[in-house]
Order: C-alpha cells, then structure tokens, then sequence
C-alpha cells in the first residue's frame, strides 16, 4: 500500500465518521433536515427492533419527528465505532460499513412546571428518564457530494424507564 493510499484510507475513516457523528446529533436536536441530508436518494432507515418503522429515510424522519415529541431531552452517545471499508485490492472502495454501540438516555415528556428550564433544576424533574441502549450497523456509499448513509438499522438490545 502506498502513503497515497494510506492517507486516503484515513480520510474516508475521518468522513464516514463524521457521517455517524451527524446522524446522533441530528436526531438529538431534532434537525430533520440534517437527518434527511445524511441518506442517499434511496437511503432507508430501520427502527422497528425499537418498537418504530422501517422506510425510506424522509418518511422515517417525518416518524421521528413526531415521535421524538415524547422524548424532549435526548442524548445519543455513539460509541465503539467498528469502521469496515470496501477494499478493492489495496485501494478504496465507494462502500463502507459501521458497527456502532449507543447508549441514549432521553427524558420523557411530563407536566411543564416538571421540566426544569436548566441543568440547575434537574433534582425538581418528575417526568421519567427512558434509557435505550443497543448497536446501529449503518451502511453508507460515497457519493458526489461525500459519504452518505444508505441504510441505517437500529438493534435495540435494552431499555430501561425510571422516575
């Protein structure tokens, strides 16, 4: 392999992972455009081992968009990150697969005055934390306009509710 290769190699690692990075952060801000703009033309999403829909990534934001509403504090913590890239015979290929554990605690919706309006209201809070844990395999391609996601699919394998 030459340091052309190399550096190139390390570049697509850096771009897919910014992929991966985009997408927990997307959907923690409930930025639906940004969700969208991750997916190829044909990407699709499946979230069904969590309970939601499998689809076409724009349905499946319009989904997430209105089931998220439940959740009105969210934090992905994406971690674990197994990068595989298509390896043509010692150069890069146009595909890469990641395997990524998450953890993400969200908060439930509950009474207003429950909600408190800063981190130094957070012993007041009544509504329950919902923790969901599990592993994302996201499959991307590398497009005119950079690595974008293909398929996402969602395996839940824990979760748990608390007051």
């Amino acid at each position: 392999m030459t340091q052309r290769v190399d550096l190139a190699t390390v570049m697509d690692r850096l771009a897919v992972d910014e992929v991966v990075t985009g997408y927990a952060v997307a959907v923690d801000d409930g930025d639906w455009a940004a969700y969208r703009a991750l997916f190829t033309a044909g990407g699709r999403a499946d979230y069904r081992s969590a309970g939601g829909i499998e689809g076409p990534a724009g349905e499946v934001a319009d989904w997430l968009a209105e089931t998220m509403k439940l959740f009105p504090v969210r934090q992905h913590l994406v971690v674990n990150r197994l990068i595989r890239l298509e390896d043509l015979g010692g150069s890069p290929g146009d595909r890469a697969e990641v395997q990524a554990d998450f953890l993400n605690p969200m908060r439930l919706a509950g009474p207003e005055e429950a909600r408190p309006q800063d981190a130094g209201g957070a012993g007041a809070v009544t509504a329950p934390n919902f923790v969901a844990a599990g592993r994302y395999a996201f499959l991307l391609a590398r497009t005119p306009d950079g690595w974008r996601l293909t398929r996402v699919t969602v395996h839940e394998k824990w979760r748990h509710v608390s007051v």
